[in-house]
C-alpha cells in the first residue's frame, strides 16, 4: 500500500495560492482542508484531503 503523501503548510498555501492569514480565517469556519498536528506542533495536509477539499470547493462554485 503506498503511503499517502504529506504537504507542509507552506506547499498547501502556494498550491491554492492563499495567504496564511486568509487560511486560518478559512480553516476558523471548518472549510479548510483537513490537517494534521505533528507532535512538535507543524502542520502537514493529506494529498487526498487536499484534493477532495479542491473538489468539493469545485461543486460549491457549480
Amino acid at each position: 500500500m503506498a503511503r499517502d503523501q504529506k504537504l507542509k503548510l507552506r506547499e498547501v498555501l502556494e498550491e491554492i495560492e492563499m495567504s496564511r492569514a486568509a487560511f486560518y480565517r478559512l480553516r476558523a469556519r471548518g472549510k479548510a482542508p483537513k490537517l494534521i498536528k505533528l507532535p512538535n506542533g507543524q502542520l502537514r495536509c493529506r494529498r487526498t484531503d487536499l484534493d477532495e477539499w479542491w473538489s468539493s470547493m469545485e461543486d460549491a462554485a457549480a
